[in-house]
């Protein structure tokens, strides 16, 4: 519900919403039809210029009692909430939904956000990781 005292909030809302303008911006100016690295370029410099701290095509090692089992790499990390993954594409698999919520556990990161450039346009999926170790007084309800 939005609004009154059930007013739903959005994890991490001002500091999204930035986000998602500047894929806006970089797929305005650019149009479709690039490469992802080419917009991950473009990216990586608006979000410079708009003063957000980030790693980009950051490493990631998964360890298990201390070995290295698995390394994940991160298109963006921004300001250390959040990951950015880019795709390009007319829609969102099931692979690359899979791909993200990986990250998010593997980090115990509470939000991702998957972008694809299309044909017309930027769309985007706000993912979220509902793991108990991210919340741990979640349930989960079986029917």
């Amino acid at each position: 519900m939005v609004g009154g005292k059930n007013k739903i909030e959005l994890l991490y809302r001002d500091l999204t919403f930035k986000i998602i303008g500047v894929l806006y911006d970089v797929f305005n100016e650019l149009g479709p039809g690039l490469r992802e690295s080419t917009y991950e370029r473009a990216i990586a410099k608006d979000l410079k210029d708009v003063g957000f701290s980030f790693r980009r095509q950051l490493p990631y090692k998964v360890t298990y009692k201390g070995e290295i089992v698995g390394r994940y790499y991160f298109d963006f990390l921004v300001e250390g909430k959040v990951i950015l993954e880019l795709k390009q594409g007319d829609y969102f698999s099931r692979r690359n939904i899979h791909q993200l919520s990986e990250y998010l556990k593997a980090t115990k990161l509470k939000l991702g956000i998957l972008a694809n450039f299309t044909s017309t346009g930027v769309k985007y999926k706000r993912i979220v990781n509902i793991s108990k170790s991210v919340y741990p007084y979640l349930s989960v309800i079986r029917s």
